[in-house]
């Protein structure tokens, strides 16, 4: 009895409001392409097509042997520049102000260099963005990359939030409204599937004059296209 009242005030709602044809093609909501930034030899990797990530996971790794030696060495310095400080910082009153100046130098390079090695090791690893899953791998162990040339490694996309990004003719641009229900239907999917006008992008394409609007939805693949119609608002 419940749906049968939806439907009901869905077609009384509908009666007196314009239809627009538009097509769609489905996106994720989410998408990136990942590469490192350093420049090495791929050492480790940690995913494949398919695999589901959450973000800060570690994706890939490169050799960072040498990298790993110039950060403990940071580490040593940093530690025992620290010490020093702290030592003259309490007798700071009893000592010459230059000799001070001297040692607290010493311990901030110290701990610049620390910060500048870690961040030299953390690029060493790519990690994922954000929650989603992976669709393209590009990268083998032992392939050689470079910071100064990107190349991609890895595609994510989130894993089920899509968007359907709608194009209707620019004639009918005064009568869609974000707000707008699209009712529509994916290729070779009978099933009738109803929507929300979340977004309209504010210029036509230069080609044809379309303008693109943006539904949200979730769980259909990307790449996937279908048409509907965008219910308008009841004409005054």
């Amino acid at each position: 009895m419940k749906k049968v009242l939806i439907t009901l005030l869905m077609f009384v709602s509908f009666a007196n409001a314009a239809e627009i044809y538009a097509t769609f093609l489905v996106h994720p909501t989410k998408d990136a392409s990942l590469a490192f930034i350093s420049s090495g030899i791929v050492d480790k990797i940690d995913v494949s097509v398919g695999t589901y990530v959450k973000k800060g996971e570690v994706l890939a790794q490169l050799e960072n042997s040498d990298i790993q030696a110039m950060l403990a060495l940071a580490k040593t310095t940093y530690k025992y520049a620290k010490k020093d400080y702290e030592r003259q910082l309490k007798i700071k009153s009893l000592i010459d102000e230059a000799k001070f100046d001297a040692v607290a130098s010493k311990y901030e390079r110290a701990k610049n260099q620390l910060a500048y090695q870690e961040a030299l090791y953390n690029k060493t690893f790519l990690k994922a963005p954000f929650n989603g899953v992976i669709y393209a791998k590009k990268i083998e162990v032992g392939d050689a990359v470079s910071g100064m040339m990107l190349k991609t490694a890895f595609q994510i996309q989130s894993k089920s939030k899509r968007k359907l990004l709608l194009q209707f003719d620019q004639k009918n641009r005064k009568l869609v409204k974000i707000g707008d229900t699209f009712k529509y239907k994916v290729d070779g999917d009978d099933k009738e599937y109803f929507g929300t006008i979340s977004k309209i992008y504010p210029r036509a394409n230069f080609n044809d004059r379309k303008i693109t609007a943006e539904v949200l939805s979730k769980d259909f693949i990307p790449g996937l296209f279908g048409d509907g119609y965008i219910i308008t608002k009841e004409q005054k």
